[in-house]
């Protein structure tokens, strides 16, 4: 017959101190381990939600990235006349662009960060429809005039509604703020992208990237087929939400791996507190255990109630772990981004998957440190233990 549950949970409260060391390890393993994953999985949702299932983004063949790239002007006026590019009264929706890094200083510290200023055309706002301008006004064409991302606004300083900065050779005023709803763009500046290929003292024809908007998603089939049978294009096409993943996966697996070292060493040790806490138990229960054999109570009933009792320490240490991670969620912070070497702000995510995640790694501590100590307590003699009474 089975020992009642409620006696591994009488067991652990009288016990509370060395319960009280096992769960504590067990939350700080979780807690790290969660904080880390939550993390990557941040870093990547900012960079995917920047691209949009209905744009396409061309590039060099062969380049990984923007910075890589380089797409001539009369490619790109191919380009707008391919099947799919959405158009409206001023024509066809393309921003040719063009990316350099640029140092600013950090508000917070005053050190200097990489910061990715973004040429764009004029008609950016139609093709990326997510960006509004939230104060001031748009750049206006051929003037050395700049647009803010929200979280580069925050972030650094002279970026300021109305601040002029210098950089490249030139004199830029900030006319505007932009809000992108939380992607990688709201770390960017935008200008015009001629001026500032003039100012970088840059060909004027030349750009490194290409961004249409197409008549839908569907749309990229037609276009990328026209776009590879056309001999005069020697550029390749994703779509822009796939682009922007495929740079995430680089600082997203360096994060996971990282996170799970750490949580795998932290684990180490919330284990073998585990461990210590049941061989103390199954030492000061020994005579409990005899009694409860010399009842009736089987070999593998005494393996469950341990195990039990090892699994409860471990959920509760889950829980707080769990619980001490919760108000990360939302919380801005930035790293840099390898595939552009820019200072790149976002927002930690705790999502139910990571909770759900982070329980399972503290039960699955529970059970690791929990089934040694129980076989040593169910193969314990009985008439032995019964002498010591």
């Amino acid at each position: 017959m089975a020992i009642p549950l409620n006696y591994s949970i009488r067991s652990v409260r009288a016990r509370w101190t060395s319960s009280v060391v096992a769960v504590l390890g067990v939350a700080g393993t979780v807690g790290v381990f969660i904080a880390m994953l939550s993390l990557a999985k941040g870093f990547k949702a900012t960079l995917v939600s920047s691209g949009s299932p209905s744009n396409a983004l061309v590039t060099r063949a062969g380049s990984t990235a923007e910075m890589e790239s380089a797409v001539p002007l009369e490619q790109e006026r191919v380009l707008e006349n391919e099947p799919g590019v959405a158009r409206d009264g001023d024509g066809p929706l393309a921003s040719p662009e063009v990316v350099v890094v640029v140092n600013f200083p950090l508000r917070a510290t005053g050190t200097d960060a990489n910061v990715q200023v973004r040429g764009v055309s004029p008609r950016v706002l139609a093709v990326r429809p997510s960006a509004k301008i939230i104060e001031g006004r748009f750049f206006q064409p051929g003037l050395d005039e700049l647009v803010v991302g929200r979280n580069a606004s925050h972030s650094y300083a002279g970026l300021g509604l109305g601040d002029v900065v210098h950089f490249g050779g030139g004199s830029w005023t900030v006319v505007g703020i932009f809000d992108t709803g939380g992607t990688a763009f709201d770390s960017e500046v935008w200008c015009d992208a001629k001026v500032l290929n003039q100012v970088f003292k840059r060909p004027d024809n030349i750009f490194q990237s290409v961004t249409l908007h197409l008549t839908s998603p569907e749309a990229l089939t037609a276009f990328k087929d026209s776009m590879t049978a056309d001999p005069r294009l020697t550029l390749q096409v994703d779509r822009e939400v796939d682009y922007y993943e495929r740079e995430s996966q680089a600082l997203t697996t360096l994060i996971t791996i990282l996170g799970s070292l750490v949580a795998f060493i932290m684990g180490i040790g919330a284990v073998f507190g585990a461990l210590n806490t049941m061989y103390s138990a199954v030492s000061e229960r020994s005579r409990e255990i005899a009694t409860l054999r010399a009842l009736g109570f089987g070999a593998g009933s005494v393996v469950v109630a341990f195990i039990f009792e090892s699994l409860f320490i471990a959920l509760v240490g889950g829980i707080l772990g769990c619980l001490a991670v919760l108000p990360l969620n939302g919380l801005t912070t930035g790293a840099m981004n390898f595939q552009t070497f820019s200072h790149l702000a976002f927002a930690f995510r705790v999502t139910p998957i990571l909770l759900l995640v982070g329980i399972t790694f503290a039960l699955t501590m529970g059970f690791v440190g929990g089934v040694p100590p129980a076989i040593r307590a169910a193969r314990r003699p009985i008439a032995a233990a019964l002498r010591e009474l």
